[in-house]
């Protein structure tokens, strides 16, 4: 019998209380109450469950990657030569140690891996495909397809 994760029930306070964090999580307690309808105490106890639950899994700054220079967005399909589960760990590893991956997903399909991998421009994709990318273990092919624009492009 295998264990399934336990997963905290989430009433409409909750359900406020991630909304309003993921908009803005350097909002104070206080303010965070008042929005949701709840007084500090028991909003601050709230968040507190959201976080030891795992709901909550931290606090960050996000970036524009644009204004970094890094506005080349390219799709990659990767299919692997050898798909046995030694052979995707290390795989899932080596992805892990690329900067320029800022998503990787593996795929029930036509390939094994989804990438979304972001430089500054098609020369500096070209050179991380040809670096890094095809370096990964047990590639063997990709294809990469470039983003024109985001039209949604909104973290949970």
């Amino acid at each position: 019998m295998t264990s399934q994760p336990i997963f905290p029930e989430l009433d409409r306070f909750d359900r406020a209380i991630l909304q309003v964090l993921a908009a803005d999580g350097r909002i104070s307690i206080t303010e965070l109450a008042r929005r949701i309808g709840l007084s500090k105490s028991p909003t601050q106890a709230r968040v507190k469950r959201l976080e030891e639950t795992g709901v909550i899994t931290g606090y960050r700054a996000l970036l524009d990657p644009i204004r970094m220079g890094l506005s080349h967005v390219a799709f990659v399909e990767v299919r692997l030569t050898d798909t046995r589960e030694a052979a995707l760990q290390a795989f899932n590893r080596a992805v892990t140690h690329v900067p320029e991956i800022e998503e990787c997903h593996m795929i029930a399909g036509g390939f094994d891996y989804l990438l979304k991998v972001r430089t500054s421009d098609i020369a500096a994709y070209r050179q991380v495909l040809a670096d890094r990318l095809s370096a990964l273990p047990h590639v063997a092919s990709t294809s990469t397809y470039v983003a024109m624009e985001a039209v949604k492009d909104t973290p949970v």
